[in-house]
């Protein structure tokens, strides 16, 4: 072998030589093109041709050094952010003018969730992947959001546009829930019903904003709306999906969000409504549920659910059914599957959905704006009133309820029966109200599945 340094001259000849020989071959087309005949020509002609053009690239314009790399600089997402200008559709069906600044502001909005999600701990199993996703969809130049072969488009049309998603969402939640803490105290369930007074009060909001120029909400618009108010994201998109596919996108984006910020949310509510003495308010333990208790109640609310709100039967009867699964105890296999791996890959797939969502012409308007907001409203009012009328029950009962137990009533599964907890904890280290949330959370994701299925009954075509 040759030592580099030492045969210098040695490396310095074998380079030129083999430069020389390259240089030979590249003129031995035109040699072999002037001296061959023509059947050697064609035979050569079908590998390359003379002018030192790939076969089948013939009709490809010739490119310049300097304009190849202008066309690269052009592909560049930090040229697209300050130049492009392109024609989308709304959800509406209105053609509106986008901007590479307006995608570039999405990405920062995406990174904000992502941020909140995986530093801030704020849901992070739903606001990592709908962080990511509104990253994704809006890349310049990449595609992933086009029909009908973008990765988040095939997500998106599979399984979040129509039922699919939502449904298999309610067998895993149905799957993870103990409704023990609800059988053991049914009175909770009033706090679960009364929450969804922030459903059907979110209504007039959505009447009220169609005074102002501009703003044409339809009811059945108003019912897609409203559902924010349960917190519930799969209920949302179920609903949205049904009465208004145009704002599927923004719900869908605002009813996460707000099940992402039910920590940052309630806890200023529930402690304007309530005074220290009643978060202090400590309340028995609950009695233990029995084995057929548990078996038979899913049975029965699916079977009320069928002969009283058939439109709402799907989403219960889905949750239900996860739940005997869960109960019954002799298929456990389905039951771990239910509870973990495919509610995973399918929480993935939606979350990755909603984010894809997450554009300018569907986001960035004054009728989505005021979507968040009125959401927001839904939402607040449902946590009021939840708390509120455990004040009222509080007045008739003798064993007295703690009010920080009334926010769960929102569907936001565990979420809010935490935020009870740690509400509680706060006035009082020793009091632990999570088990005691339960009974109103679980039962405000049955009541806004109900109060769902009234809608669905009421407007759907």
């Amino acid at each position: 072998m040759l030592n580099l340094k030492k045969d210098r001259r040695a490396v310095t000849a074998i380079v030129l030589a083999m430069m020389t020989v390259a240089f030979v071959f590249s003129f031995m087309p035109r040699v072999f093109a002037q001296a061959a005949s023509t059947e050697t020509v064609q035979e050569y002609a079908s590998f390359s041709n003379m002018d030192g053009i790939i076969k089948g690239s013939e009709d490809i314009p010739n490119i310049s050094l300097g304009k190849f790399v202008l066309n690269i600089a052009r592909t560049t997402g930090i040229y697209a952010f300050f130049t492009n200008v392109t024609e989308k559709e709304t959800p509406a069906g209105d053609k509106i003018t986008v901007f590479g600044w307006q995608e570039l502001f999405m990405i920062l909005v995406g990174l904000l969730i992502i941020y909140l999600g995986g530093a801030k701990n704020f849901e992070p199993l739903l606001l990592l992947p709908i962080g990511f996703g509104t990253v994704f969809v809006n890349i310049p130049f990449g595609g992933m959001g086009d029909a009908p072969h973008g990765f988040l488009d095939i997500i998106y049309t599979a399984g979040v546009g129509n039922e699919f998603f939502p449904l298999i969402i309610f067998m895993g939640i149905g799957a993870l829930t103990d409704f023990g803490p609800l059988i053991a105290n049914p009175k909770t369930a009033l706090l679960g019903a009364a929450a969804q007074f922030g459903v059907f009060g979110t209504m007039f909001g959505v009447a009220a904003f169609n005074l102002v120029p501009g703003f044409n909400f339809t009811m059945r618009d108003a019912g897609a709306i409203s559902i924010i108010g349960g917190a519930d994201g799969p209920t949302t998109i179920y609903v949205a999906a049904k009465l208004a596919p145009h704002l599927l996108a923004t719900v869908a984006v605002a009813a996460y969000s707000y099940m992402a910020l039910v920590p940052i949310i309630q806890p200023p509510i529930m402690k304007l409504l309530t005074t220290e003495h009643e978060r202090k308010i400590r309340m028995h333990q609950l009695r233990e549920v029995g084995k057929v208790e548990k078996i038979l109640f899913p049975i029965m609310s699916m079977s009320l659910a069928i002969l009283l709100i058939p439109a709402a039967a799907p989403l219960i009867g889905c949750l239900m059914f996860g739940n005997f699964i869960r109960e019954i105890g002799v298929v456990e296999r389905l039951s771990k599957t239910l509870q973990n791996e495919l509610l995973n890959i399918v929480s993935i797939f939606l979350s990755l959905g909603v984010g894809s969502q997450m554009t300018p012409e569907k986001f960035l308007n004054p009728a989505s704006i005021s979507i968040v907001v009125l959401g927001l409203l839904a939402f607040a009012i449902a946590t009021a009133t939840g708390v509120l009328f455990a004040k009222l029950m509080n007045l008739f009962l003798k064993e007295k309820i703690n009010p920080l137990i009334g926010s769960a009533g929102v569907s936001a599964v565990p979420m809010a029966a935490r935020v009870s907890n740690k509400v509680g904890l706060e006035a009082d280290p020793g009091n632990f109200l999570i088990m005691h949330a339960m009974g109103p959370n679980v039962a405000g994701v049955i009541g806004t599945a109900i109060a769902a299925g009234v809608m669905i009954a009421v407007y759907a075509k």
